[in-house]
């Protein structure tokens, strides 16, 4: 029996959540803000974290940091509303595994908690097989033409590539996809999440340590450098290693010798190193967070994911795939959809890109009994978001009509200087501030 960790404030919602997941099997204690919740941690072992986003004293992140700082490894969901999916993309970014939004149904809740308990996925450290990957899907537009032309390129080859892209935009699948088409392909493919990984556990979990080397180290541990030998490790969001941790990985990597904590024994390891971000690195490293050696060590190679917003051609071909994965997993017979749907998802934005995709299409595919998906398998919230921002206004509504226009101006400045706000401040002339204020008005991502 999982037993998880509800933080929830809403009282109501709280013991309706508790008494559904009780009948499913689960135990459940319940906290109501960021403070108890954390107490919780400390009092109980947890399998997994259910938590809201908006809490009185904090937000669910908070609880999901202060499991990590003790390196518990309950894989954390946070719940929010459908208004705030660029909220749940950060918590993605934060190490949370998935989210869902409100109002919850019941059904996507429970798949969700299912998968969560069945994949038993620590926080701190994803490891994958490149095997256990969905193959790469190339899209039809010129921008994804151009990554898999990239992808066949530098797949040969043995050199370190940063993989740079908006969070759910597939960089790990594209790592895969390297892999897979590489000489290395038939040794192993591991993937860490460097933003799950506390500063003192990011050593460990890379290099290794021996027995006694540190408090809480019971027994020796290989690092996943020594497990991917003679394969590739992929790191993700790979800007978060603390600077201690980047200069033992620039040795690692032009050496190719690592050595464990505590150890005095240094180790021959043949990695190649496939690296991704969702931050520009050279930012990073003009500020000093992030090594100017590892970065031009990293950087032998670089390939930039579009985001779904800029591939519009892509996003049936991406719809029909994850169709098909759902009606497997589902034991659904989806073959078609409404005109009303259609219109619906070729028109949103997709801030959450591909992960966000694949959750509405599997969110779809649950909610429809028959073979055509209607316009009810969506989240109200998100028609109504495409009625918000589709609609013109009209009349003698000045602001209004003002308002819709600076968006637009802003929209397309953005994306002339690939989002670049700096930039696009400086050709809107106005300071970063008033354009950070603006994106946040309008709801631009």
């Amino acid at each position: 029996m999982a037993n998880i960790l509800l933080v929830e404030d809403d009282t109501t919602f709280s013991l309706i959540l508790e008494g559904f997941l009780t009948r499913k099997g689960y135990s459940v204690v319940v906290t109501h803000d960021v403070k108890t919740g954390i107490k919780a941690l400390n009092q109980e072992k947890f399998d997994i974290l259910l938590l809201d986003y908006r809490l009185p004293d904090g937000n669910g992140l908070e609880v999901m940091a202060a499991a990590r700082e003790k390196d518990l490894s309950a894989p954390a969901i946070v719940m929010t509303s459908f208004n705030d999916v660029r909220t749940a993309v950060k918590a993605i970014r934060s190490g949370a595994i998935d989210y869902i939004t409100k109002p919850v149904n019941p059904d996507e809740l429970e798949m969700i908690l299912s998968e969560a308990v069945e994949k038993k996925e620590p926080v701190v450290s994803r490891r994958k097989k490149a095997a256990t990957s969905p193959a790469f899907i190339e899209g039809e537009s010129e921008a994804s033409k151009k990554l898999h032309e990239y992808i066949q390129l530098v797949a040969p080859t043995d050199m370190t590539i940063i993989i740079q892209g908006e969070s759910g935009t597939g960089k790990e699948y594209v790592a895969g996809s390297i892999h897979r088409a590489s000489k290395r392909a038939s040794k192993p493919f591991i993937a860490i999440d460097c933003g799950s990984l506390s500063k003192e556990l990011a050593a460990s979990e890379l290099f290794g340590h021996i027995k006694g080397s540190f408090t809480g180290a019971l027994q020796d541990k290989k690092g996943q450098f020594e497990a991917a030998d003679g394969g590739t490790l992929f790191l993700d969001e790979v800007g978060n290693l603390s600077y201690e941790v980047q200069v033992q990985l620039l040795r690692a990597i032009q050496e190719r010798v690592i050595q464990p904590i505590g150890s005095n024994s240094r180790i021959k390891v043949d990695v190649r190193i496939i690296t991704a971000t969702n931050e520009d690195l050279v930012s990073a490293v003009a500020r000093g967070d992030f090594r100017e050696d590892l970065y031009h060590r990293l950087n032998e190679f670089k390939i930039q994911v579009p985001p779904l917003r800029n591939r519009d051609q892509d996003l049936p071909v991406f719809i029909d795939h994850f169709i098909n994965i759902a009606n497997s997993e589902l034991d659904r017979n989806v073959v078609r959809l409404s005109a009303e749907v259609k219109n619906i998802l070729l028109r949103y934005d997709w801030p959450g890109n591909l992960r966000e995709l694949k959750n509405v299409v599997k969110r779809m595919v649950l909610l429809t009994r028959g073979e055509e998906a209607g316009i009810e398998s969506l989240p109200e919230e998100m028609t109504a978001s495409i009625s918000h921002v589709n609609k013109a206004p009209t009349g003698t509504d000045l602001k209004a009509i003002n308002e819709a226009t600076e968006r637009e101006l802003i929209i397309e400045t953005l994306k002339k200087v690939k989002y670049n706000k700096s930039q696009a401040a400086k050709l809107l002339n106005i300071d970063r501030t008033t354009l950070y204020n603006k994106i946040e008005k309008y709801q631009i991502e």
